[in-house]
């Protein structure tokens, strides 16, 4: 159940600077390159990639409506809105009409919601200067009722709301209000924010439970999540209601999307069939206990019913988050923190359906399962929730894009053999090599706009509690009550498990901070207090305090706990200690400056899949730290299909700055030599194969294809 004593939330970005080696240097790579070349993307300005035509359509819309402003009477062209992606024959002699993706208009949202990130931990004028230009055309194209999605405004507005199933308006509106309030936060201008509002009142105005008001919700989800961001930035209680209208409405039957002119289905009998599973549509959310269709939508809806479930306290809408988060994390999960296994629809599939050579994996999936993460943590502090947010993140999310920013993965598999990418059809959706672009460019602003909020995954707070969830090297100001304290991060992540906390205080302050113990930390010390005593007992499900059952060993074992809890308070300058879900809880009145060195050591381990996964049945998996390790060609030649891992004696040896400056792990292992070239039979009889030693080096998973077109792996065959 639920304890609002639990609850927390992000910090603002303009109370935290973040000084990580590791992720600063991601944030100034998106501020430096990513950003600059979005924007020259997202105006059609990057030779060789496929255009976009996102800025070309606000500003037609914006021009459009300054016609019909001049002259009431003219009479705007009507186009098809039946085209989910419009490319014109000639690219230089264009018709006044929407092209691209009818979503396009997200490009600029999540740009412009990247940049405010930016700005908060980098103040840049002349980059404020053309977010404000960008936005002054962006809010030139809003109709006077409030309405603002170009492919509409463009095409045809009398079909506005029609198809919500396919369309994407309310998805639109989503990014948009969430570029919007970030920009608002970042820099206190309004205007964009403004305009959100306007639109957010127009769609209220036409959803809801009311008499005469629309039933529909959302095809493609996120104006759940961005609606509670809005109530939040305004205080606004119809925001909050229309964001859970959405979620109530979604799945009861006769289904709404079954009565959309563009798609109208009567359903057969007393009983049909569910349908809708690919817009999570086919049942109530309440009553969803699996991860079901299109990945991104799934994990965009699955953190909009995690926060109506906080702020409205709702017990049955926050256990349906739970059952599907433990579904989604233990039995349809990549180890790369991947989801959605299947390019037909970008989806889930069933459980334990994880191939490897054919995995979607979109970026954005995992990107919407950190925010499910973060969600889930605002409720409970639990280290379940905390483990796969820095799974998805360091994997998951940074395979993504290239080491220099200008190239995307939309896709992540954990095997690729180029040639197959190329000649099996069944295996396009596959690059061998990252791309400068996407027509349907989702992922890279994505990316950036994640990238550049990192701390508010990080950290989390309630009135006298901070929540540090990823060691990321920051300094904090905490407001506790009417007093101030700074707390100062330093964190040797991704690679060492080193970190130190310093906590300043100019008066005595009474405050609690909350510390994530990783699940993969071999023993983890407070000041060299707790060892393997922290790392055993706290994912052991007991509490300090009680020990689990009443036996001779458990009393042994919390009384072993307690003196540990002891020790680190009083290292620590603290009145207790308490481990609670896989966090250390250290309160103290805190006064002047305390130092807290923490250790989290890493040594690299081999993992294996549940049997149930049948594509990694004999296989293994190399992690160090929250790092998954890969295979690729240019360090181990081709054919790793052949190659094996000595789990018995892997005779591991971390090489520090040994591939693309990042720390490589060496193994023992062999390879099996290949069949004779002059024997040309596809099958023969058994024999032993014949296997050479050799040694296997393994990289980072995120840094893979940044060395040209090879193979890679993730699972290696087990020797």
């Amino acid at each position: 159940m639920m304890d609002s004593k639990n609850f927390s939330n992000p910090l603002s970005l303009r109370d935290i600077r973040v000084t990580d080696d590791f992720w600063k240097k991601e944030m100034e790579l998106v501020r430096t390159e990513v950003i600059p070349y979005q924007w020259d993307a997202l105006n059609d300005n990057v030779p060789g990639a496929a255009p976009s035509f996102c800025m070309k359509n606000y500003r037609l819309a914006g021009e459009l409506n300054a016609r019909r402003k001049a002259d009431p009477a003219w009479q705007q062209p009507v186009w098809t809105t039946g085209i989910f992606n419009l490319v014109p024959e000639d690219i230089n002699n264009r018709e006044e009409r929407f092209y691209g993706f009818l979503f396009q208009d997200t490009d600029f949202t999540k740009w412009v919601e990247a940049v405010a990130y930016s700005l908060t931990q980098h103040p840049d004028p002349q980059l404020e200067k053309l977010a404000d230009d960008a936005i002054d055309v962006v809010c030139a194209a809003q109709l006077e009722n409030g309405y603002l999605d170009t492919f509409y405004i463009i095409n045809d507005q009398s079909k506005i709301f029609s198809n919500l199933r396919d369309h994407h308006e309310l998805y639109c509106f989503g990014h948009l209000t969430e570029g919007a309030v970030a920009y608002y936060e970042a820099t206190g201008k309004d205007k964009l924010l403004k305009a959100a509002c306007r639109y957010a009142d127009y769609i209220d105005s036409f959803f809801g439970p009311e008499e005469g008001k629309c039933k529909g919700y959302p095809g493609h989800e996120i104006a759940e999540m961005a609606l509670v961001r809005l109530y939040h930035a305004t205080g606004n209680d119809r925001y909050l209601s229309l964001s859970r209208f959405f979620i109530d409405e979604r799945g009861k039957r006769p289904y709404y999307f079954d009565t959309e002119a563009d798609h109208p289905f009567e359903a057969k009998g007393e009983n049909p069939p569910l349908r809708h599973f690919y817009h999570q549509a086919h049942l109530p959310v309440r009553e969803q206990k699996e991860a079901a269709g299109h990945a991104v939508r799934a994990v965009y809806l699955y953190s909009g019913m995690a926060d109506i479930a906080r702020l409205t306290q709702d017990e049955a809408l926050f256990e349906a988050c739970e059952t599907i988060w433990n579904n989604i994390t233990t039995q349809k999960m990549y180890i790369t923190g991947g989801i959605g296994s299947t390019h037909l629809g970008e989806a889930f599939t069933f459980n334990y359906d994880l191939p490897n050579d054919t995995a979607y994996a979109e970026t954005c999936a995992s990107i919407g399962l950190v925010f499910f993460a973060r969600r889930m943590l605002q409720i409970k502090a639990d280290a379940r929730y905390a483990d796969i947010m820095e799974r998805a993140l360091f994997n998951g999310v940074l395979s993504g894009m290239a080491l220099d920013g200008k190239s995307f993965f939309y896709v992540n598999p954990l095997e690729v053999l180029p040639k197959a990418c190329h000649e099996d059809e069944r295996k396009f959706h596959v690059k061998p090599i990252r791309q400068k672009w996407f027509g349907c460019a989702c992922c890279p602003p994505n990316i950036a706009r994640l990238l550049s909020s990192v701390a508010a995954y990080a950290f989390t707070e309630n009135r006298d509690t901070l929540f540090v969830h990823l060691y990321v090297g920051s300094e904090i100001v905490k407001k506790v009550c009417d007093k101030t304290v700074k707390v100062s991060i330093d964190s040797e992540l991704p690679y060492s498990g080193k970190a130190s906390v310093r906590i300043s205080a100019s008066e005595p302050t009474s405050m609690t901070l909350a510390l994530r113990l990783p699940d993969w930390a071999e023993g983890c010390s407070v000041n060299g207090k707790g060892a393997e005593v922290l790392y055993s007992s706290s994912r052991s499900g007991e509490s300090a305090a009680e020990g689990g059952s009443s036996s001779m060993k458990s009393v042994e074992n919390a009384l072993t706990i307690q003196k540990c809890m002891e020790e680190i308070a009083a290292s620590a300058g603290a009145a207790s200690a308490e481990l609670r879900s896989g966090y250390l809880y250290l309160t103290g009145v805190w006064s002047g400056e305390t130092e807290l060195a923490l250790d989290f050591p890493m040594q690299p381990r081999i993992i294996a899949a549940n049997s149930a996964v049948r594509e990694d049945a004999g296989k293994v998996a190399v992690i160090c730290g929250p790092i998954i390790y890969c295979l690729e060609e240019a360090d181990n030649g081709a054919d790793l299909h052949l190659v094996s891992l000595n789990c018995a004696q892997p005779d591991f040896e971390i090489c520090p700055d040994a591939v693309l400056g990042a720390p490589a792990i060496r193994a023992a292992g062999s390879r099996r030599k290949p069949q004779d070239s002059a024997d040309l039979s596809l099958y023969h009889e058994y024999r032993a194969p014949e296997k050479k030693a050799c040694t296997l080096t393994f990289l980072p998973y995120y840094m893979w294809n940044n060395r040209g077109e090879g193979e890679m792996t993730v699972w290696v065959k087990e020797d």
